[in-house]
């Protein structure tokens, strides 16, 4: 398997940010003449130095705040700069691309990452390695790159040619080889004869490097070591990257990515935890665990509990799984046990609170477990849980061709491997645990496919599980606590596996799919394949809930090794990309500390509006205009949103204004007016804030039916005439104009291009001269003839661009297309392109790709065709949710239950199911009813039919609309429903109506005659 990579706009706005902190910086390489060695002199291939003074630096690094919302600096706190973003979005993937860009940009070729610990140091060497392939397509060039290593006479070669070669050059290291006083630490101060008697230090360092710190927060802090030895390096500037930064070592930061922007964003697995509460019990010795409720379609609820049996033949109690009901006793189901003799009758099993209560009157939750049990018990427990849920999802997802991983962090090896005096190798207390609950799983386990049977029985038991730890001298499997950076395994046949060959991991020819682990994996490496994480051990302080979950946040891969992201998936994303956390506490102690720990580590990130958030808050068009809040301004704007009910009166956003900026209605002052998108994104981001959930609890899932097909309201005539009607499938096409377009496009570059600032510093004659432009601001005529601005330009200009090439890439349009855009545009317009060549061609690619999306809507055809969807669609292969979140019963619906997306749904479903006898029968329609469009396919979301007694129209198709997590998720659905309207249109049913609607009461007033 090669695993695919494709552009994301948000990892090309977080190498846009860091290269526009140098906006001014002319291209060049540094060719140096540093001494002679025998006959040859010596020639070292080092950064151009920074040309741009502190001042300008510091203006670039506001306007990038500005734009995000970060704070702004005041000054520049040093040449750091920092790049927030979530674990699992690809920060060594968007660090790797800057590289390429500074080269590309301003001629940079000396890079160091640094990285705080071997494992780290590995990651990074093998995405290094798997993107390869990638960034030559793309660049034309590849990284050299080593691990720096003095033990290794090799790499003490690439130390010399680092400085001596014109390549893009990348050292790897993790600064346990630097920032110490150990014996190889200091080789790099020393004067080696491999070197010629020069220190690796001094060579480093005349190159200039840049250095890319990875994880910060594990260098010991300012006044560590390691950060204490980098300006022996010499850097040109340093760059941090990290998801957790910690507050004194944020330093000018410039881009920000953080866990609920990931979240909403749908770049990240959705969290669920599956938790365990002991739950004290006085009086007794009586052993009860309530597992899951369990809601049918044919019966009232069930619950599994797990208890203790009375075996025959005296062979002792053993812990068992049963299914109960109401009314079930549970001292005969054990055998007759007399812990079990008090009244333990299953009184009640409620679904809705996921609670069991017994004639005794005690009364369990979902995850509690009565009685008094050890530790190794509730390790149990986790086990066959996390083994539970790796088959309930290796099930769903193996047609799909996706791998399932799980990974168990344990505190003590020898609980999975130990050895004998002998020091053969032996089974610890977990592998035996893992072992005979896997087996009791798959025994029980209902297999879908004979393929699926077939996977599961091609590997033994004691092949899908391997262990990931240090390793002795003699080979023993050791713990490593890692504390500071250190260890990492050399447990080969593992390690290689996991750190060197993650393609052949996420392979199904691949037995391994349970990975223990110490503390090696704590950070440095992930799987998009990690599903499950299971932690075998005692809570420690200094690793985090992020860290734990952080192995598994990374979107999942097929065997094709392409990303299942929204693009593919859309509306089942999450349906695939959940990572299940097996907690060893209760759901409500381990969701408040991820909650607390996510939130405090957001900066800048308000959740109510106040007149802090909106003080000196800067909101930008895109065509350059401003707007700033004083203090007055914002006061003003938040007494009005609080009479308009936009605001509680905790000044929390409120439905009210979510529907208002969703229908863009937002009503705001007229000198707001123009900038009402942007104060819509820093409002929904507000709001986004205020309602985040950092995970849910996976065991109020109680629905989770398999193969559900439609009830008999489904064969009513009155559906099925609906469903006759709009069955039939379309294909569109489209025919524009290509002048059309490049008329619209040229009238819309004239009026609204604008590129952002950009200093360029001149010296002539030992003068220095500044040049700044910001699009048309000033009054001397920027024409291709000025000579003034062509002195700048050509400076510029040493920054090579095949502009028509570029733009082309962007837009999808042949070059012909662009160079007459660009050959009609006004003169002036075009000489923008010197002022800011990059921020030129992102602008203008956006605005042809804007008239392209709007012509698109305007000329699209769509046509019948003789193809129709099959009532196949309606057959639901696994129906899973809760009933108190996103499953509600119904009576008029096509299924006994329907699955909602929102909360705005819900509401809308229960509604239309209890409005007495205007709806006949209704249908969310399932995901495989699809409209193509030419921004991806698009799903509505319900079929109305209503009695014809006083109804406008009798068949309906309703669009729902719920809070959207982004403005640009927005436009796009915005685009897709204006596609389906010109699809209904095409099926040329008069009473057959489409439209958008908040709620039920809009539904009425559209229908009523």
């Amino acid at each position: 398997m090669k695993l695919h990579f494709k552009k994301q706009q948000y990892q090309e706005d977080a190498v846009a940010a860091l290269t526009r902190v140098f906006t001014g910086q002319t291209k060049g390489e540094r060719k140096e003449i540093t001494g002679r060695t025998g006959l040859f002199a010596d020639e070292i291939f080092s950064n151009k130095k920074l040309e741009l003074s502190e001042a300008e630096l510091l203006k670039n690094v506001q306007e990038l705040q500005k734009e995000q919302g970060i704070e702004v600096v005041k000054k520049l706190h040093g040449l750091n700069f920092t790049i927030e973003m979530e674990t699992g979005t690809g920060k060594t993937y968007v660090y790797t691309k800057a590289m390429f860009e500074m080269n590309k940009l301003y001629g940079w070729n000396k890079f160091i990452i640094m990285v705080p610990s071997i494992a780290i140091r590995e990651g990074v060497h093998k995405s290094l390695q798997i993107t390869a392939d990638h960034f030559q397509a793309e660049y034309g060039k590849k990284l050299r790159y080593f691990i720096y290593d003095t033990k290794n006479k090799s790499n003490l070669t690439n130390i010399k040619n680092f400085a001596q070669t014109g390549n893009i050059e990348v050292i790897i290291m993790n600064y346990q080889a630097f920032g110490r006083k150990g014996k190889d630490a200091l080789k790099i101060y020393q004067k080696l004869d491999e070197l010629q008697s020069e220190k690796p230090i001094d060579i480093i360092k005349r190159a200039r490097p840049i250095i890319i710190i990875d994880e910060p927060q594990r260098f010991g802090g300012p006044a560590g070591a390691a950060m204490k030895s980098i300006p022996e390096f010499n850097p040109l500037f340093i760059t941090r990257y990290s998801a957790t930064h910690k507050k004194d070592e944020d330093y000018n930061k410039i881009y920000r990515l953080d866990a609920i922007d990931a979240y909403n964003q749908k770049l990240v697995k959705k969290i669920k935890v599956k938790g365990i509460e002991v739950k004290g019990n006085t009086g007794t010795n009586s052993y009860v665990f309530l597992d899951r409720i369990h809601v049918s379609s044919s019966s009232y609820p069930t619950a599994t509990i797990q208890m203790e049996f009375e075996q025959k033949q005296g062979s002792g109690i053993k812990k068992v799984l049963k299914r109960v009901k109401e009314k079930d006793n549970l001292f005969d189901l054990s055998g007759g046990l007399a812990q079990y003799k008090d009244q333990f009758i299953v009184s009640e099993i409620n679904a809705l609170t996921n609670t069991i209560k017994f004639l005794n009157g005690i009364e369990l939750r979902v995850g509690q477990v009565l009685g008094d049990i050890d530790e190794l018990h509730v390790r149990t427990i986790q086990i066959r849980e996390a083994i539970a849920s790796h088959l309930e999802k290796e099930r769903a997802l193996f047609d799909k061709g996706i791998k399932v991983l799980s990974l168990f962090f344990i505190d003590e090896v020898a609980k999975y491997r130990k050895y004998d005096e002998k020091g053969d190798l032996l089974k610890g207390v977990y592998e035996e645990i893992f072992e005979s609950e896997y087996a009791d799983a798959v025994s029980q386990l209902e297999f879908f496919s004979d393929e699926y049977r077939a996977y599961i029985e091609k590997h033994p038991v004691e092949k899908i599980h391997n262990g990931y730890f240090s390793i002795d001298k003699k080979g023993k499997a050791i713990d490593s606590k890692e504390t500071r950076g250190e260890g990492g395994s050399d447990d080969v046949d593992a390690y290689d596996l996991i750190m060197k060959h993650k393609e052949r991991l996420l392979s199904f020819e691949e037995p391994t799919r349970f990975i223990f682990s110490h503390s090696a994996l704590r950070e440095g490496w992930d799987n998009p394949n990690i599903f499950q994480i299971c932690t075998l051990k005692h809570a420690q302080a200094e690793i985090s809930k992020r860290q734990e979950i952080g192995r598994g946040l990374r979107i999942a891969v097929d065997n094709n090794g392409d990303r299942m992201d929204a693009s593919v998936l859309e509306h089942e994303f999450f349906d695939v990309n959940t990572l299940t956390v097996i907690a060893s506490e209760s759901y409500d102690e381990f969701a408040k500390q991820l909650q607390r720990e996510i939130l405090s580590s957001l900066s800048n990130r308000p959740a109510i509006l106040d007149v802090s958030v909106l003080r000196e808050r800067v909101l930008k068009t895109v065509d350059g205009k401003e707007f700033t809040f004083t203090e007055t301004k914002a006061m003003d704007l938040i007494m009005d949103f609080r009479t308009k009910g936009y605001l509680d009166s905790d000044y929390k956003v409120t439905d009210t204004l979510v529907t208002a900026i969703e229908d863009k209605k937002l009503a705001v002052s007229a000198e707001l007016e123009p900038f009402t998108k942007e104060l819509s994104e820093l409002l929904m981001k507000v709001h986004s804030t205020a309602t985040y959930r950092a995970s849910d609890d996976d065991r109020t899932d109680n629905v989770n039916l398999r193969h559900v097909t439609p009830n008999d309201n489904f064969a009513k005539r009155e559906f099925q005439e609906l469903w006759s009607k709009i069955k039939v499938k379309t294909v569109y096409d489209v025919s524009f104009e290509t002048t059309e377009l490049i008329t619209n496009t040229v009238r819309a570059i004239d009026a609204q291009l604008t590129v952002q600032h950009v200093t360029v510093r001149i010296t002539e004659g030992g003068q220095a001269e500044t040049l700044e432009r910001t699009a048309l601001e000033s009054g001397e005529s920027l024409t291709r003839g000025s000579s003034r601005f062509e002195k700048a330009g050509n400076l510029l200009g040493q920054v090579r661009y095949d502009l028509i090439k570029e733009i082309a890439k962007d837009t999808n349009c042949t070059r012909q297309t662009i160079a007459t855009i660009l050959k009609d545009i006004s003169p002036l317009k075009f000489a923008l392109f010197k002022v800011n060549p990059e921020h030129f061609i992102r602008e203008v690619s956006r605005h042809i790709n804007e008239q392209k999306a709007s012509m698109l809507i305007k000329n699209i055809t769509y046509h019948k065709t003789e193809h129709t969807y099959s009532n196949e669609i309606f057959t639901i292969n696994n129906l899973k949710g809760s009933l108190t979140d996103d499953i509600l019963e119904v009576k008029k619906h096509i299924y006994q239950y329907v699955k909602t997306d929102s909360a705005i749904e819900r509401a809308f479903a229960r509604e239309l199911d209890n409005e007495g006898s205007r709806v006949a029968v209704f249908a969310k329609l399932p995901k495989g009813f699809k409209i193509d469009t030419p921004v991806g396919s698009y799903n509505p979301d319900w079929a109305i039919v209503f009695e014809e007694a006083d109804i406008k129209h009798i068949y309906f198709i309703a669009e729902t609309k719920g809070s959207m997590s982004t403005m640009q998720l927005k436009e796009i659905e915005q685009k897709k429903i204006e596609y389906a309207r010109k699809h209904f249109a095409a099926l040329e049913h008069s009473n057959v109506h489409y439209d958008v609607v908040d709620n039920y009461q809009s539904l009425m007033d559209k229908v009523m005659k």
